[in-house]
């Protein structure tokens, strides 16, 4: 929620979309940034003693921007970067977790994919969310929303059992060490192509939201990132119940190359009916592909070391995505190229990862045997 409710109250607040573009992508960069710091600070402290404190201060920022409006842009600035720094790092913390409710690699990789899938809803519900209370209020009120929400849903994954249980290894800090270098060739190329990754999405937010304008209709803004998240869903979903045969490898390359294939049709500037079915293609493969890489990241990075490693391709993907705002919003005046931005972002990934083929995992990098939908996961 909070890189559209950012980006909404910059628009009707008077400083255009190009700067609220560029508020969002600083938020989503240095929210990115401070992954790799966070995912070692609850290596050595535990995960209460990060993610509290983090919530407390990204809710008391985004609650504080609207009172920007009478210091300046600098301020407004200034709150958003710090806003992003404190952002809890819930995902790198609760990836980590998996090992320890599902012991069995088989059954943890199709739960990876189930949960990758389901981080779509929160892309679902919450662009929709912003929108609608934007719409009906103002985008001050989508923003507290966004600050409330974030302190509570975080304190919730905090009490969770799996979270409570959870302590850091006496020999963490040891783990750190020279002797287990964390990047390869493979990890550093899965992490560049990741990047490019998260440029296609950065830019259809932002695109999302100038299509709306255009069009005169503000719910666009939501509801083509929504889709787009509703077939990372689906997606998720059936790559998550099925057997596969092929090497991780080769299933990221296929889904990289047909996230690709699903935003070229954006470039002939279609209807928005058209566009908000079209966006359901990349986003149903965007939950293969980030499965994929999770598992490719578990097989290279060396042992003890999968949490931070997780941190660096969450990294990745937000760095992307910052740049993917920036620019789109630079080029928003330019429907045609900031139409093309997503397939330009995609394509760049897609030429990493045939250039890496080799290098994303060890020979023969295959599931350790079939895995299917645990009982009850489809529910």
């Amino acid at each position: 929620m909070a890189p559209v409710a950012i980006l909404l109250w910059a628009t009707t607040s008077g400083h255009g979309i190009a700067f609220g573009g560029l508020l969002s992508a600083l938020y989503g960069l240095s929210s990115s940034v401070v992954q790799p710091v966070s995912g070692r600070l609850m290596d050595r402290r535990g995960r209460t003693a990060v993610h509290l404190p983090a919530a407390v201060l990204n809710s008391a920022f985004l609650m504080a921007l609207p009172l920007a409006n009478f210091s300046g842009t600098g301020v407004a600035t200034a709150i958003v970067v710090a806003g992003g720094l404190t952002t809890p790092p819930l995902e790198a913390g609760l990836r980590a977790l998996w090992p320890s409710v599902l012991p069995d690699a088989r059954l943890r990789h199709a739960a990876l994919a189930l949960d990758t899938g389901a981080q779509g809803l929160l892309h679902v519900v919450g662009p929709l969310l912003v929108a609608a209370l934007a719409s009906a209020y103002n985008p001050t009120v989508a923003l507290a929303v966004t600050a409330i929400l974030g302190l509570v849903g975080t304190t919730v994954v905090v009490l969770a059992p799996p979270s409570r249980r959870w302590r850091p290894t006496p020999s963490a800090g040891a783990r750190h060490g020279a002797g287990s270098r964390l990047f390869n060739p493979g990890l550093v190329l899965l992490f560049v192509s990741l990047a490019g990754i998260g440029f296609a999405i950065g830019a259809m937010n932002v695109w999302s939201t100038a299509m709306a304008e255009h069009h005169g209709q503000n719910m666009l803004s939501g509801i083509i990132p929504a889709v787009f998240s509703t077939g990372s869903l689906l997606g998720g979903l059936v790559y998550g119940c099925r057997t596969w045969t092929r090497t991780t490898a080769d299933r990221l390359i296929i889904a990289g190359a047909v996230f690709f294939a699903g935003w070229l049709p954006l470039a002939a500037l279609p209807a928005p009916f058209a566009v908000i079915a079209a966006v359901a293609v990349p986003g149903a493969f965007l939950t293969v592909v980030v499965a994929c890489a999770y598992v490719s990241t578990d097989a290279l990075a060396p042992a003890g070391r999968t949490s931070e490693a997780y941190a660096w391709l969450i990294l990745s993907i937000g760095v992307g995505q910052s740049a993917g705002t920036a620019l789109a919003g630079r080029l928003a005046e330019q429907p045609l190229t900031s139409a093309m931005l997503p397939a330009a972002g995609a394509a760049v990934a897609l030429a990493i990862l045939l250039a890496a083929r080799r290098r994303l995992g060890p020979a023969g990098h295959r599931p350790r045997g079939p895995y299917r939908c645990p009982s009850g996961a489809s529910a």
